[in-house]
C-alpha cells in the first residue's frame, strides 16, 4: 500500500501544483484585467466607435447639402454635375463658402480648423486638447469647406473629429492617461474605418500614426472601435468598396523594376507635394491681409483653376475613380497633377477646412496612371493597364505624405479590394515612403507639428520633456520657505512659472547651478507659490520616460 500512495503522491503532485499554479495565474491576470478597467474600456471603445461613425455619416451628408443648392446633387460625382453649371456658380460657390469660413474663424479657438496633427498633438499630451465645441465647430466649417468646392480631403477632419468625440466620452470617466490615449486611438480608428469602409486600415492607422506603438494591450479595443464603425457605415452606405474597379493583374514579372520606377515616380509627386503645402503655407502667413478675406480669396483661386479644370473641386473621389477605371488621358492626368497639386496646398493655406487623405490617393492615381500609359507605349506586350499602376500609385503617395506606409498600403487594398497586387504595392510604397523620408525626413503631419514647437519623430524623451509643466511636480511652500521675492536683492535670481515645461526647468537648473529654484505665480509677480527641485525635476523626467516605455510594451 505504501508504494501505491507514494505512487499516487508523485502523478498527482505534480498535477496539483500545476492546477494551483495555473489557478493563480488565472486569478492574478484576471484581477489585473479588472484593476485596469479593461471590461470599462472595451465597452467605452464599442460606444465610441458606434457614436464616432453616426458623425461620420452625418459629416458626410452635411457636405452634401452644403453642395446641393449649388450642383443640384448631394453624391460625389462633382465633375459631372459641373457640366450643367454656368461659370459664375464654378467660380462663385468657392469665394462664397471662403467669405463664410473666413468670418467664423475668428470666433473658434486658433482661428483655423483642425485635422490628423491635433489628434497626434493631443495623444502626446495624455489624451487632452481636444476642446468638445470646438471639434465640433472645425467639423462643421470643413463640410462648409468641402461642401462649396474646397479642393481637400473628408477624412483627416472626421479623425479629428472621431478623437474629439473619444475625449468627451472619457472625461466622464476617471481614466489614467495611458487608457486616455487607447480611447483617443480608438475614435481614430472608427473615423478611419467609417470613412473608407476599411477597419483593417483604421486599426493599423491608429496604431502607426496616433499611438506610435502596437501594444497587446490596446489592440482589442481599438479592433472593437474599428469593427462597430465599420458596421454602422455600411448599415448607412452599404458593404461596397470606396473604389468599384474591373479586375486587375499583373502581366508579367518583369514588370516588377517598372514597380520599382514607380515607387521613384510617387515619391517625386509627393516631395513636391509637400513642398508646395509647406511653400504655400508660408508665403500665405507672410502675406498681410485680414484672417475673414483669406478663404474668400483662396476660394477665388481655386475657382479660377475650377473653370479649366473642375476635376480640382472637392474631395475628386469620381476622377480618382475615372483613373481607376481607365477612362483618363495621359495629358489630362499630368496637368491634373500640377493642378490638384496647386488647388490643394491654397486650399489649406487659405486656412479651408480639410484634410490631405484624399488629395494624396488622388494625386496617387494620377501620377500611377500616367507612368502605366507611358509604359504601355513603350513595353505593350509586357504592362499591365494603367488602372492597376493607378492603384499603385494610390498607396505609393499617400504612404509617403502620410508617413503611414503599413496602413496605407493595407487600406489602398481595402478601398480597391486589390489584395492580388500585394507584392507590387510594398514594393511601390517602400521605395516611394524611403526616398520622401530622404529628402523631406518628416511626414506633413510631423511637419505640422514642428512648426508648432512638438517633435514626436525623434522619440518619447524629445516631447516629454515639452508635455509635463513645472505645475505638475513642483513641492508645495513649507514652514520656514520665503513667500515672497525681494525686488531689489533678488531681481537675479532665476525662477519658474507653473506653465514651464520640462525642458525651460531642466535648462534652467543646468545654466544656475543651484538646487532649487523658487515657482512665482506668473512672469509680473513677486509672490512664491512652491519650489522645484533638481531631483524631483531629473526623477519626474525618468519616471515620465518609464511609463513611456511600459504604455509601449504592455
Amino acid at each position: 500500500m505504501a508504494t501505491v500512495s507514494d505512487f499516487l503522491i508523485r502523478v498527482f503532485s505534480p498535477i496539483k501544483s500545476g492546477y494551483i499554479f495555473v489557478r493563480h495565474e488565472i486569478v492574478t491576470n484576471t484581477a489585473d484585467f479588472v484593476g485596469r478597467r479593461q471590461p470599462l474600456v472595451w465597452l467605452l471603445a464599442f460606444g465610441i466607435g458606434v457614436v464616432v461613425a453616426l458623425a461620420a455619416v452625418l459629416f458626410r451628408l452635411a457636405i452634401g447639402l452644403v453642395q446641393l443648392p449649388w450642383l443640384g446633387t448631394m453624391s460625389e460625382n462633382v465633375v459631372t454635375a459641373t457640366e450643367k453649371l454656368h461659370f459664375s456658380l464654378i467660380l462663385g460657390a468657392p469665394i462664397l463658402g471662403g467669405l463664410f469660413v473666413g468670418l467664423c474663424l475668428k470666433f473658434i479657438p486658433r482661428q483655423r480648423t483642425s485635422s490628423v496633427a491635433e489628434v497626434m498633438e493631443a495623444r502626446a499630451r495624455g489624451g487632452r486638447g481636444l476642446p468638445f465645441w470646438h471639434g465640433l465647430s472645425s467639423a462643421l466649417l470643413t463640410a462648409v469647406s468641402l461642401g462649396s468646392g474646397a479642393s481637400a480631403g473628408r477624412e483627416g477632419p472626421v479623425v479629428h473629429l472621431g478623437a474629439t468625440l473619444a475625449t468627451a466620452l472619457c472625461n466622464l470617466f476617471s481614466l489614467a492617461i495611458t487608457t486616455r490615449r487607447v480611447m483617443l486611438a480608438c475614435g481614430v480608428a472608427s473615423a478611419v474605418s467609417a470613412s473608407f469602409n476599411a477597419p483593417i486600415a483604421g486599426v493599423l492607422f491608429a496604431h502607426e500614426v496616433i499611438l506610435g506603438h502596437y501594444a497587446l494591450s490596446a489592440i482589442a479595443p481599438v479592433c472593437i472601435a474599428a469593427v462597430a464603425g465599420t458596421l454602422i457605415t455600411r448599415l448607412v452606405f452599404g458593404d461596397v468598396a470606396a473604389f468599384v474597379i474591373p479586375g486587375h493583374q499583373i502581366t508579367s514579372y518583369l514588370e516588377f523594376p517598372a514597380f520599382a520606377l514607380l515607387g521613384v515616380t510617387c515619391a517625386a509627386v509627393a516631395v513636391i507635394f509637400q513642398f508646395a503645402l509647406t511653400g504655400t503655407d508660408w508665403v500665405a502667413r507672410h502675406i498681410p491681409m485680414p484672417l475673414w478675406l483669406r478663404p474668400a480669396v483662396g476660394g477665388a483661386a481655386v475657382g479660377l483653376i475650377a473653370l479649366a479644370y473642375p476635376e480640382v473641386l472637392g474631395v475628386g473621389y469620381e476622377t480618382t475613380d475615372a483613373a481607376l477605371k481607365n477612362n483618363l488621358p495621359l495629358m489630362l492626368m499630368l496637368i491634373l497633377l500640377v493642378a490638384k497639386t496647386a488647388a490643394t496646398a491654397i486650399t489649406l493655406a487659405s486656412r479651408f477646412g480639410g484634410g490631405i487623405f484624399s488629395p494624396t490617393l488622388y494625386l496617387g492615381a494620377m501620377a500611377g496612371g500616367s507612368f502605366g500609359l507611358i509604359a504601355a507605349s513603350l513595353f505593350p506586350e509586357l504592362a499591365s493597364s494603367e488602372g492597376l499602376y493607378s492603384i499603385l500609385g494610390m498607396g505609393g503617395v499617400a504612404a509617403a505624405v502620410l508617413g503611414a506606409p503599413f496602413s496605407t498600403t493595407v487600406m489602398v487594398f481595402e478601398l480597391t479590394g486589390g489584395y492580388a497586387l500585394s507584392i507590387a504595392l510594398l514594393i511601390t510604397v517602400s521605395i516611394s515612403t524611403g526616398l520622401t523620408l530622404a529628402i523631406h525626413g518628416r511626414s506633413y503631419f510631423h511637419w505640422q507639428l514642428e512648426t508648432r514647437g512638438l517633435e514626436l519623430r525623434e522619440g518619447a524623451h524629445r516631447w516629454l520633456i515639452r508635455t509635463v509643466h513645472v505645475s505638475d511636480f513642483m513641492d508645495e511652500l513649507s514652514e520656514g520657505d520665503p513667500r515672497e521675492l525681494c525686488e531689489s536683492e533678488d531681481a537675479k535670481i532665476v525662477r519658474l512659472v507653473p506653465d514651464d515645461d520640462l525642458e525651460t526647468t531642466l535648462r534652467l537648473f543646468d545654466t544656475s547651478g543651484t538646487y532649487r529654484l523658487p515657482v512665482m505665480r506668473d512672469r509680473e509677480s513677486l509672490e512664491i507659490i512652491g519650489f522645484v527641485r533638481h531631483v524631483t525635476a531629473l526623477d519626474r523626467f525618468n519616471k515620465a520616460l518609464i511609463e513611456a516605455s511600459r504604455e509601449e510594451h504592455t
